[in-house]
């Protein structure tokens, strides 16, 4: 249980990190508010289109009389909505992470360099880190789609349906949320999907302990915009106790450094 809390506390740690270095925060909250103008917009559309589609859709239900039609097509309605708001809120980090990839890969070296120590680089091309960002996203977003499913099927079961069945579906988010974040960190280790997974499943408590809260959190994307800094802060900490326990617990430089007037302004291209 221990593990959880510690995880809580790479969480609160990374949030402290950026507010700590002002213009690195500022720095990360740029691809969180491209992807959220854009993300607003396209669900701005589908509210007013939703109900269109739904016509199109329905054309069985033309001839039906009141108020069944209406019972219809405004459930179908709302139903579509609602799985576009769910598919938003399940997207939004990933995508983020990819419109971001350059400005979070940067951030994350500076956190590895505020701690002391090797500062990893991948040496690849922005091309190849997108195109591994991306088929990784990909990945891990069919894994949660997989377990969506099954636990929407286990949520018709009583009353396990709608208490223990919502809890495992936090942890699963939490879980995978984690992975995307730490992910930042771990490419520029080397480490490929398959290696990173089974890193997380090592001490998978304490992945829970960071990834949960946050998975609440961002339930509410403005919020998401304004964690992501500091999540991308915390995850790059978390990773460097996965990867290197010892090397994670031996103290840095100390807060201040990295902002100092010789520290290099936040470059937003990795080469």
């Amino acid at each position: 249980m221990s593990d959880l809390g510690a995880g809580f506390g790479y969480l609160m740690k990374g949030q402290r990190w950026v507010a700590q270095h002002g213009r690195w925060f500022g720095f990360g909250l740029l691809p969180g508010l491209v992807t959220l103008v854009v993300y607003a917009g396209a669900l701005i559309g589908l509210g007013y289109g939703a109900d269109d589609l739904v016509g199109w859709a329905t054309p069985f239900a033309d001839d039906w009389s009141s108020p069944w039609q209406g019972i219809l097509r405004t459930g179908l309605t709302a139903l579509v909505f609602v799985f576009g708001l769910f598919l938003a809120v399940i997207t939004f980090t990933a995508v983020t992470l990819l419109v971001g990839q350059p400005f979070y890969e940067s951030l994350s070296e500076e956190v590895d360099r505020s701690e002391g120590g090797d500062v990893p680089e991948s040496g690849l091309p922005l091309w190849r880190e997108l195109w591994i960002s991306a088929r990784d996203s990909l990945r891990i977003l069919l894994r949660v789609a997989l377990y969506g499913i099954i636990l929407f099927a286990c949520g018709f079961i009583p009353v396990i349906g709608q208490t223990v069945v919502p809890a495992i579906g936090f942890c699963v988010s939490g879980y995978f949320l984690a992975e995307e974040l730490t992910a930042v960190a771990l490419q520029r280790r080397g480490m490929i999907l398959k290696d990173r997974l089974v890193l997380l499943r090592g001490r998978r408590m304490l992945v829970l302990g960071f990834g949960v809260p946050l998975t609440l959190a961002f339930l509410i994307p403005v919020v998401a915009v304004f964690l992501m800094p500091g999540a991308v802060a915390g995850a790059t900490l978390l990773a460097r106790d996965l990867v290197d326990p010892e090397a994670a617990a031996a103290p840095g430089p100390g807060p201040g450094t990295a902002d100092s007037g010789d520290a290099p302004a936040p470059r937003a291209w990795s080469t």
